[in-house]
C-alpha cells in the first residue's frame, strides 16, 4: 500500500522530514527547490546516499531498564546538544529572506554549530559578531590566492575557529537540471518565469525586494557596481581550481591557526594524507550527489575509514541523512558527528527558522526514540555491536 504523507502548506503539521520536504515544495518555485534537491547527471549517487540506509539494520538489546536517552556529544572541543552540524549549502537567500542567518540561529538554539558557505548570501564577519563562537566556515579554494587568504582572514576576523575545505570541486559535476529551468546563466527560461508568477509569496517575500540574493562574501572581490547574483555566478566560474593538491592543504594548514576540516573524502588513502597534513577532521562526503556520479555514500567507507584514522581525527560524515535512525547508524559505524544538508534546507524552506527548529526537533524526537528501542543510554553506548550491514 502506498504511503500517505501531510499535503497541507502549514509545515509545524509536518511529522517528518520527509512532510517538511514536501511542504517546501509547494512554496518555492521550482527552479529554486531543483537548486536544493537536484544531483548529477543520472542522479545515481543522489539516490545511493538515501537506499544505503535502508541496507544498515539493526540488532536491538531489549529489557535494559532505561530513563530518557542523553544525546549530547564532543565534536573538535565544542559541546554539543545533537550530534549534528549543519552543513554549508549555497544561495539560502532563495529559500528565505536572510536564509544562512535562520539557519546559522537555528542551529545556535538547538546547541549545534552551523557552517557558513563561501558562496552564502550573508557575510561571515556580520555573523560572526552575531553569533560569537558558533559559527564554522567553508573555504572553496579558488583559483587566485590572493582571494583564497583573504576569505581565510575574514573567517579569522569573524572569529570562525574551524575552517570547512571543499576538496572535490576542481571542475563542477554536470547538474543537468539546470539546463531544463535557464535559457542562460541566472536568466530563466520561459516556463521557468511562468512558474516564478504562480509563487506569489515567495516572489513578494525574497525576490521583490532586493532582487536575487548577492553573495555576500565575494563582493570584495567583484567590480564596482556589478556586484549583483549574475556577476557572483560568473565570478566563481573563472575561480574553479582543478589545480588544487595537497601542497596547497600544507600551506593553507601553516596560515590557518584554527582547526582545519577537509571536506569531500572517500577513501582511506586520502584519510591517511589528511592526517598527514595536520588536518583536524574530515567529512566523508560525496558533495550531496551533485559532483561525480555513481560514487560511494560516505557512509558506506565510514567503517574502514574510522578504523583507520579515527583515533587521529574526529571523523564527520554527510549524504541523505533524513531519520533519526540514521544518524545513529553513522555514529554506531564510527562517526563523531553528522554534517546535515538538505534536511536543514527543507525545514528552511517550508518555514524559516521556525521551521528548521522543528525539523532539527523532529531528528531529535526520533533519535530519543530510536536509542531508546536500541536499549541504549547515550550515544557512548551505540557501536557496530548494534548494527547488521
Amino acid at each position: 500500500m502506498k504511503r500517505s504523507y501531510y499535503s497541507g502548506r502549514d509545515f509545524r503539521r509536518a511529522s517528518t522530514i520527509e512532510e517538511l520536504r514536501r511542504v517546501a515544495m509547494r512554496r518555492v518555485p521550482g527552479f529554486v527547490f531543483e537548486y536544493v534537491e537536484g544531483g548529477s547527471e543520472d542522479e545515481v549517487s543522489l539516490r545511493r546516499n538515501r537506499d544505503v540506509f535502508e541496507r544498515i539494520t539493526w540488532l536491538p538489546r531489549t529489557l535494559v531498564g532505561l530513563t530518557m536517552p542523553e544525546l549530547s556529544t564532543n565534536v573538535l572541543g565544542e559541546s554539543l546538544h545533537l550530534p549534528l552540524v549543519i552543513a554549508p549549502t549555497g544561495f539560502n537567500g532563495m529559500l528565505w529572506p536572510q536564509g544562512d542567518l535562520a539557519l546559522a540561529n537555528a542551529a545556535a538554539s538547538a546547541g549545534v554549530p552551523f557552517t557558513l558557505s563561501t558562496v552564502s548570501n550573508y557575510d561571515v564577519v556580520k555573523m560572526g559578531r552575531e553569533l560569537p563562537g558558533k559559527v564554522w566556515f567553508q573555504l572553496y579554494p579558488v583559483k587566485d590566492q590572493k582571494t583564497a587568504d583573504r576569505l581565510v582572514e575574514r573567517a579569522a576576523e569573524a572569529g570562525c575557529t574551524k575552517l570547512v575545505v571543499t576538496s572535490d570541486t576542481p571542475v563542477l559535476g554536470a547538474r543537468e537540471w539546470d539546463r531544463r529551468n535557464y535559457r542562460e546563466p541566472m536568466k530563466l527560461g520561459f516556463s521557468s518565469l511562468l512558474d516564478v508568477l504562480a509563487h506569489p509569496r515567495w516572489l513578494r517575500e525574497v525576490m521583490i525586494p532586493k532582487g536575487a540574493p548577492e553573495f555576500a562574501n565575494l563582493t570584495e572581490f567583484l567590480p564596482p557596481g556589478g556586484r549583483s547574483a549574475l556577476q557572483g555566478v560568473r565570478f566563481m566560474g573563472t575561480q574553479i581550481n582543478p589545480s588544487l593538491n595537497w601542497a596547497d592543504m600544507e600551506r593553507l594548514r601553516l596560515r590557518w591557526k584554527g582547526q582545519l576540516i577537509l571536506k569531500g573524502i572517500l577513501c582511506v588513502d586520502d584519510a591517511q594524507r589528511a592526517v598527514d597534513v595536520g588536518a583536524d577532521a574530515i567529512v566523508l562526503s560525496n558533495h550531496g550527489g551533485r559532483q561525480l556520479d555513481t560514487t560511494v555514500s560516505g557512509i558506506e567507507v565510514l567503517p574502514a575509514i574510522s578504523a583507520a584514522v579515527g583515533d587521529r581525527m574526529s571523523v564527520l560524515v554527510d549524504g541523505g541523512f533524513r531519520r533519526g535512525s540514521d544518524i545513529l547508524k553513522a555514529i554506531a559505524l564510527g562517526a563523531d558527528g553528522v554534517m546535515l544538508g538538505r534536511a536543514a534546507l527543507y525545514g528552511l524552506g517550508a518555514g524559516g527558522e521556525e521551521g528548521v527548529s522543528h525539523a532539527l526537533g523532529l531528528l531529535r524526537t526520533e533519535m530519543e526514540r530510536v536509542l531508546t528501542l536500541l536499549g541504549c543510554r547515550s550515544l557512548e553506548e551505540i557501536g557496530p555491536h548494534l548494527i547488521r550491514a
